[in-house]
């Protein structure tokens, strides 16, 4: 019989920590979080310190029925959760559960599910850490609060149905600035010029005009000392003329080398970015696959076997033995001159909580190749991906050779740039993503210039001018929407994916071509947020939140006390509003020269879950609805409604896309929307 009880949180990882713990091991899993606040209420009682309500989750009643009797069983508990927050807190939870076992309780933590990482970690056990805890209540309290509080005034002034979350709206707010940034923004022009010149050898090349009488030529809105911009043609034509009299001699010639260091492993917000970039995986999903190949794949006669260290991180520190395996590596795969004098080293950002390693690969004798068999085309892209970017981060930097050609031509010089890759260092494994603004780190394409040098006249063979205007700021995508969350001290490894996909969900953002837009219900809902609760829906407030909660879980400051100190503001502007729903309903309903096809009277614009649309201002007297004009046309079917013969137009309810009669409410008929394609079982329509 086992003599320890471990336990985790998914059955994933019981079967992989099976294969190495023994007989003397029974492991039991809780399937993620047994007890939480109650779904149906606040849970939170705000007048005696916001002593949080727990109780058992709904389903989850025979989980800790069994971890009792696998626990009265055991001489040791080892309780073995995910190393964070969410990990802790289960821990903890599960420990409240069986305090009336009389064998002792242990928390063991580690970064891999791998024998030695695990074998340590039992070896070392301690207590549960209320610090971690504390913090993971503190956010779990403070996002009950703002939800249960917020949502209500959302049902009574939008639509209903609808909610708001602490940090979700402010990723919000940020897609709805930029789209006002897009709608607000005004093309300039600007021009370029290019020049086709020629050496004595009669071998082209192309440069492009960089000063003119001293001063850069930059783009439209790139104003400074010293900078000029071509905005014209006007402006075009007059230096046309000016070029066409001018001789072009080279000026200088000038040879130098740069380098291209290594990237740093991946670190979650990192991992999330690039996996969409070159993937169009979303963060979820990225962060799904992530969870998969850590808690363990099933590889042949290996059996289930974790791939990676943990996914949730903010830092790219490295353990000496992973350094030390991934040198060995490097230098047995490529060749020494791969290898770095030293390891590569990358600095954390301020906020890093260094808690964890960088994402990188457990096992340096599993590459993706020996395990593609056992993965499915996702999990090995990103596995590939985890495994090349650690791989690539210890060896050496890219060396290329630059040349700089300045040729003059009265008051304007022009300018000409070359590269060639002299040693392919890092980049013989990996390629970082180009930035979605097209300048990012991606391979460069090589350029040859023709011998020349200074003094030498060339022969301008041609003059390009081009048009060009300077463009709105991009649309976030999930990958730019990350990074700017992180930027800006929003969220924490564990929440950027969620954060997005809520928005997602809620149909307050929808993606197109990896483009996050609002909808029309989330630009209602974020005006609502930003005009009532200024402070609380603002980046700034978010971020030093955070920070505040990030104190908890050091355990310099009390999880109490930050609530205390936000429940007051946050209060005073709930209760502020109260009483004015139907002002603000009243203000956010548009009015319209439509008239009503029943009564006559007015329409006005509401807003519901699925968008803006028309109603009656006579309701509840007229109940008259309809979609708007732009939309009433997109929603035609041409199909007659057998009940009343009105034609049947396209809504979107709670579960998609249905037909219904146009004539509603007078006629209520309903009837799905087929796709016109015939079924292929014999016999059926």
């Amino acid at each position: 019989m086992a003599k320890h009880l471990l336990i985790v949180e998914s059955p994933t990882k019981s079967r992989t920590l099976s294969r190495f713990l023994g007989k003397d091991f029974a492991i039991e899993s809780t399937v993620g979080h047994v007890i939480d606040l109650p779904k149906s209420r606040l849970g939170v009682d705000v007048e005696h310190n916001f002593e949080p309500q727990y109780e058992v989750i709904k389903g989850k009643e025979k989980v800790i029925t069994q971890l009792k009797k696998a626990a009265r069983k055991a001489d040791t508990i080892y309780l073995a959760p995910d190393p964070d927050r969410e990990g802790e807190a289960i821990a903890w939870h599960v420990a409240n559960s069986l305090k009336n076992i009389k064998a002792p309780l242990k928390r063991v933590t580690f970064n891999e599910i791998t024998r030695q990482a695990v074998t340590e970690a039992i070896k070392h056990p301690r207590d549960i850490n209320m610090n971690l805890v504390n913090a993971q209540q503190a956010r779990r309290v403070l996002d009950r609060l703002v939800g249960y509080t917020v949502s209500p005034i959302l049902w009574k002034t939008v639509a209903r149905n609808l909610s708001a979350g602490r940090v979700q709206s402010v990723a919000l707010r940020l897609v709805c600035e930029r789209e006002e940034e897009i709608e607000k923004f005004v093309a300039q022009e600007y021009w370029k010029i290019s020049a086709l010149l020629a050496n004595k050898d009669d071998e082209q090349f192309t440069a492009d005009l960089f000063r003119i009488d001293g001063k850069t030529v930059v783009k439209a809105g790139e104003t400074g000392k010293n900078k000029i911009t071509i905005s014209s043609q006007a402006e075009v034509d007059r230096y046309l003329a000016a070029l066409q009299k001018a001789s072009f001699v080279v000026e200088e010639v000038k040879h130098s080398k740069r380098q291209r260091n290594a990237t740093a492993p991946f670190i979650t917000s990192t991992l999330q970015q690039e996996a969409a970039k070159v993937f169009g995986f979303s963060p979820k999903r990225t962060m799904a696959l992530a969870q998969q190949l850590y808690e363990g794949i099933e590889i042949g006669k290996e059996g289930a076997t974790g791939l990676i260290t943990y996914m949730r991180t903010d830092s790219t520190r490295v353990s000496k033995e992973a350094i030390a395996a991934v040198r060995k590596y490097i230098k047995n795969e490529f060749g020494e001159e791969y290898l770095p004098e030293k390891p590569n080293y990358y600095g954390k950002k301020k906020s890093a909580q260094d808690a964890h390693e960088a994402i990188r690969p457990t096992h340096l004798d599993l590459p993706p190749a020996r395990v593609k068999k056992s993965l499915t085309p996702q999990q090995f892209k990103l596995y590939s991906l985890i495994w090349n970017r650690f791989v690539a981060s210890q060896m050496k930097a890219a060396r290329y050779a630059v040349e700089t050609v300045d040729v003059a031509a009265g008051e304007f010089l022009f300018r000409a740039t070359a590269q060639r890759l002299l040693f392919d260092g890092f980049l013989r494994v990996y390629h970082e993503a180009a930035e979605e603004n097209g300048n990012g780190n991606g391979n460069g394409k090589e350029t040859q210039l023709p011998k020349l040098t200074a003094g030498e006249a060339v022969d301008c063979k041609e003059l390009t001018p081009t048009q060009s205007f300077t463009k709105p700021p991009a649309r976030y995508s999930q990958a730019s929407l990350v990074k700017r969350l992180e930027a800006d001290g929003i969220g924490r490894p564990s929440t950027y994916a969620s954060i997005i996909s809520t928005i997602i969900d809620r149909k307050y953002v929808e993606l197109k071509e990896r483009k996050l837009f609002p909808t029309d219900l989330g630009k209602a809902v974020n005006k609502l947020l930003v005009e009532h609760f200024p402070r609380l829906f603002n980046v700034e407030f978010t971020a030093n939140m955070e920070k505040e909660l990030d104190l908890v879980e050091e355990g310099t400051d009390d999880w109490v006390s930050v609530i205390g100190e936000f429940y007051g503001p946050f209060m005073e502007a709930v209760n502020g509003l109260k009483g004015k729903e139907a002002e603000i309903k009243a203000a956010m309903t548009e009015k319209t020269d439509i008239p009503c096809p029943k009564c006559g009277e007015p329409m006005v614009i509401k807003m519901g879950r699925h968008g803006r649309f028309l109603a009656c201002s006579a309701y509840p007297k007229c109940k008259t609805t309809k979609p708007l004009p732009e939309d009433e046309e997109k929603s035609r079917t041409g199909i007659k409604c057998e009940k009343c013969g009105s034609e049947m137009v396209i809504k979107t309810g709670r579960f998609g896309r249905f037909m219904a009669c146009s004539a509603y409410p007078d006629c209520k008929n309903t009837k799905p929307v087929t796709l016109g394609i015939k079924c292929p079982k014999e016999g059926c329509d």
